[in-house]
Formats: C-alpha cells, structure tokens, sequence
C-alpha cells in the first residue's frame, strides 16, 4: 500500500501502512498487526469475526465515529493508551480525522478462541462460556491492558526470535483480565451465531487482493477458508455484511480509484489490470459501484 492516497480510496479495507504483523510459532493464540493510519479515514467497514478483538492506540490522537451499518455516528476523542474492544456479531462502520502531531498508530490483537475458552473456564467454571459475553468498550484507557499490550509490542518489533512461552503468558494474562473485567454471564443472552475466525477472514481477503486480475472464484475461495462453498458464503456475508462476489468487486472497485489517482495509466489499462477485458463493462462496474465514470472520477 502506498504511504499516501486517497480517502475514498480503500472504504472496504483498513487505509493503513502494514508495519509489522505476527507470524511464527510464538504467536499461535493471538494474531497481531501494527498499522500506521492515515489522517482520514471516510468510512471503513469493521468485519465481525469470532474471536474477540482488542485496538489499543499505540501514538496519535483522533475523533474517531462508529456506528451500526446505517445507523447514527457517534464520536469518541481517544490518544496513545486508549483502546476499542469488540466482539460485534455484526459488521460495523468507523471513521476518523486524526490531530495535529504524532501520526495515528494502532495495534490489532485477536484473541484466539482456545485462549479466550480457556480464560472464562478459569474464571466461571467449565460451564460459562455458554452464557459469556465481553463488553463493547470505545476509547477507554485501562492500565493493565496498556501494559500486556506495550510488552506485546516489544516482542513483535524488537525481538529477533520471539518467546512463545513469553507470547502466550501475555494472551492468557489479558485473556483473564478481559474476561474478569469487561464482560459478565446472561442466561437470557442468545447462543453467538457462527462468525469466520479473523485468521481465516484474512487469508481469503488476500487472497481475493492478489487476484484482482482474475475472474471471481467462490470454490477456491471456500478451500481457502476450509469450508464449503455454501457455508463460506453464508459466514463471510454474516462477517462482513456482503457476499464474497460482491465484497470483490468492491475490493476492485477500491483498487481501480486508487490507480485512477495515484497512476497515470489509461482508463483502459486499469480496465485490464483488474481482469476486465472490456472497458464498458468495467465503466459501468465501477459508475455503479462510484456513482461516476471513470473518466469523471479522475478528473
């Protein structure tokens, strides 16, 4: 991704410079990403997934806005030490204008679902799970998960072989402080509908990325995913709130403003680049999904 772009430009995925992300043994409970946002975002959509999700605002400050799909925004002011935790059965919307100083950067932590079981079995007994559910927490500050967080960020950036010991004693440490502080049992609570696990969401975003040259392909989509075709299109739908062919040719339809701004390549060349072997076919795509030509929307 380029270091500069346009706000439009990536509504459908996080408008950030990837600056490190966990791979390894050392990191097989949690999954990690450290991004640097740019100034402005307009509207990024949030996936629901199945493992809970914590954002802790590593430097920057911003006014960030959430709402449910449709909804009515509402602004929170957070800065360095804040953090946002979810465990949303439904896609959201964010979006954010940044301060004036230090640039906005955010560490993404999944927390695995064995280690998440495994934290509200130490806290209410094998049975609690069933009735569990973590609280939705927008811009607060908590000091212990500043901490697990801050020494999780060490080990991915500084560290040239991670501890796996070190890792996983830091997600079972936040694991419980998550489940004993933000979240309580409610027998009256429904049973969680099935979400796609983020490390699984992530591969098929990828993948769906590196081929936007190509025809959509539900089936390998699914292998991806190791599911079939049908219950990986009703899952990722659920997660995102789109089906897989659609939540493509957005991805397209990203990549193509991204070109038509930053790129002086031919409306024709980028029709191609993105797999569209008639350019009327991909302006009509792309008027659909923009509201305006290509040729209008490069100005």
């Amino acid at each position: 991704m380029p270091e500069k772009s346009s706000p439009e430009a990536l509504s459908q995925r996080i408008h950030a410079r990837l600056l490190a992300r966990s791979h390894g043994p050392a990191w097989s409970t949690i999954s990690v990403h450290l991004l640097s946002h740019q100034p402005l975002e307009t509207n990024l959509l949030i996936p629901a997934v199945a493992e809970p999700l914590v954002v802790w605002i590593v430097s920057g400050s911003a006014r960030i806005e959430e709402r449910d799909i449709g909804g009515e925004w509402m602004s929170v002011e957070v800065s360095a030490g804040d953090f946002y935790l979810t465990q949303s059965e439904t896609p959201y919307e964010m979006r954010w204008e940044t301060s004036e100083g230090d640039p906005l950067c955010v560490m993404h932590l999944y927390l695995g679902l064995p280690i998440y079981q495994q934290a509200i079995a130490e806290v209410f007994g094998a049975e609690g799970g069933e009735t569990f559910r973590l609280a939705d927490i927008s811009g607060q500050r908590d000091e212990t998960i500043s901490g697990l967080m801050g020494m999780i960020l060490k080990e991915l950036t500084g560290a040239a072989e991670p501890s796996e010991m070190y890792v996983q004693g830091i997600a079972q440490a936040l694991g419980v402080h998550l489940v004993r502080h933000y979240g309580k049992r409610d027998s009256a609570m429904p049973a969680r509908r099935g979400a796609l696990p983020a490390f699984k969401l992530q591969r098929v975003v990828r993948m769906m990325e590196a081929g936007l040259d190509q025809a959509f392909n539900l089936e390998s989509l699914a292998n991806e995913a190791e599911l079939s075709a049908f219950h990986f299109s009703r899952v990722f739908k659920q997660s995102t709130g789109t089906s897989p062919s659609d939540y493509f040719i957005q991805l397209k339809m990203a990549e193509a403003r991204r070109l038509l701004r930053e790129t002086d390549a031919s409306i024709i060349q980028v029709a191609l680049d993105l797999g569209y072997s008639s350019p009327s076919h991909f302006a009509q795509v792309f008027r659909r999904a923009v509201g305006v030509s290509p040729r209008h929307y490069r100005g």
